[in-house]
């Protein structure tokens, strides 16, 4: 039997699949560290306008995380943390956990004086960079927790000790430095998530070169109510309403020249994102260029539904190549129909590439011997006696399946435990 100090469970990772496994394992009676890289919790469904099955929007779900969390004694959770050193076994590993610094203290209420504070703007991560905010700043209107962060560049600046004055809480702290947590914990979970591919590889499709070429995960942002235009969908070179938007499936997934595989949402993803457009832009023209579509069990539905609006149109096709009309800052696709065997070029207002999930494994993996497949994903469950991986760690899910598999985890860390 393990002694009590190796009772805990290390949970990496604060997104769905992270969220349940430190949940559940904290109620079913054991101490738990949830290790987030982010400045809150939440992962990249906090991100999204809609989430699948319920097509709800993703505080619904992770508002009742977060009550859980507050309201459970036996969970502690980091931010702005990374694990960088694991050793020991199952039962008993001793961890080392990095800090970084947010240089704003518990005592923030997020009142925003230091925002007001500095004129610094930076580029907003949590809307892909496509807007801008204070250097100074809440990660969304929602984080949890509902902090502010000091970005670095504003902590070096002139401006730093007039935003330090600003604040009437003392909650402002330059002098932070990046500090190590070491823990003895008896098992992890590991569910780092996903990054969305790097669309700046796929040359032939335009991303960054024509402006109004973005990201699936661009689109979200776009959508959601705080995102960079208000929840408007618009193109990014004028603002206007887009009249045709072209989805181009498969986006650096299925070639073995980018990443191999699928990553199974993508589809139903694009399809998601055209209700969004055939909302709000009821005579709009929308494409949606695919190899197969992906839509497995219950979303088969969906996409029966999607094909019935007149205004969609499925095109079996594979891009090859998105150039832009200089006057217009239309695009120009050059799609090859793969049913009929032809060329066909087709314009359109802007383009969303579905770019694939690529697992942040692939370039942070776990710490010590624990092996990957050739794509990065810890493919089994179990990565070593006493360490389980869950969701898109282990393999590219939704939200639902990501939660099951968090909830797996916790269940596996919790019988490694009772079996020592």
């Amino acid at each position: 039997m393990a002694n009590a100090v190796t009772q805990s469970i290390l949970v990496v990772g604060g997104g769905m699949s992270g969220l349940a496994a430190a949940i559940e394992a904290a109620e079913a009676g054991h101490e738990v560290y949830l290790v987030e890289k982010n400045a809150y919790l939440g992962g990249r469904v906090a991100q999204l306008h809609q989430y699948f099955p319920k097509l709800c929007p993703p505080y619904c779900g992770l508002e009742i995380n977060f009550r859980r969390i507050k309201n459970n004694p036996r969970i502690r959770f980091f931010t702005m943390a990374e694990v960088e050193a694991i050793s020991g076994q199952e039962g008993d590993f001793d961890v080392s956990i990095k800090l970084n610094p947010r240089y704003v203290n518990e005592k923030c209420t997020g009142c925003g004086k230091c925002a007001e504070a500095t004129s610094m703007e930076i580029d907003n991560p949590f809307n892909y960079g496509m807007d801008k905010i204070k250097a100074a700043y809440l990660p969304h209107d929602m984080a949890f927790p509902m902090r502010f962060v000091l970005d670095p560049a504003l902590v070096a600046s002139p401006d730093a000790q007039k935003v330090k004055d600003a604040c009437p809480y003392d909650a402002i702290d330059l002098t932070m430095e990046p500090k190590t947590v070491n823990l003895k914990v008896g098992a992890i979970t590991w569910a780092t998530g996903w990054k969305p591919y790097d669309a700046t590889r796929l040359d032939t499709l335009g991303f960054k070169k024509y402006p109004n070429v973005v990201t699936n995960v661009m689109m979200e942002r776009l959508a959601a109510w705080n995102g960079p235009t208000q929840g408007k969908i618009v193109r990014p070179s004028d603002g206007k309403a887009p009249e045709t938007i072209a989805f181009v499936q498969c986006a650096g997934s299925r070639d073995q020249n980018h990443l191999p595989f699928c990553s199974s949402i993508c589809c139903m993803a694009s399809m998601k994102q055209a209700t969004y457009v055939r909302a709000q832009y009821p005579d709009a023209k929308i494409y949606i260029f695919y190899i197969d579509i992906r839509a497995m069990d219950r979303l088969e539905d969906f996409y029966q539904k999607v094909k019935e609006d007149q205004n969609i149109q499925f095109f079996k096709g594979k891009v090859a190549k998105i150039e832009e009309d200089a006057a217009t800052k239309n695009l120009v696709l050059r799609v090859e129909d793969t049913a009929a065997g032809a060329l066909h070029q087709i314009t359109v207002d802007m383009a969303v590439l579905a770019t694939g999930m690529q697992p942040n494994t692939s370039d942070s993996p776990i710490p010590g011997t624990v092996g990957s497949d050739e794509y990065g994903f810890v493919a089994s469950l179990e990565a070593k006696p006493g360490i389980y991986a869950a969701g898109c760690t282990r393999t590219p899910v939704g939200v639902s399946e990501a939660v099951q598999d968090g909830t797996a985890a916790a269940l596996k860390a919790i019988q490694s435990i009772a079996r020592r």
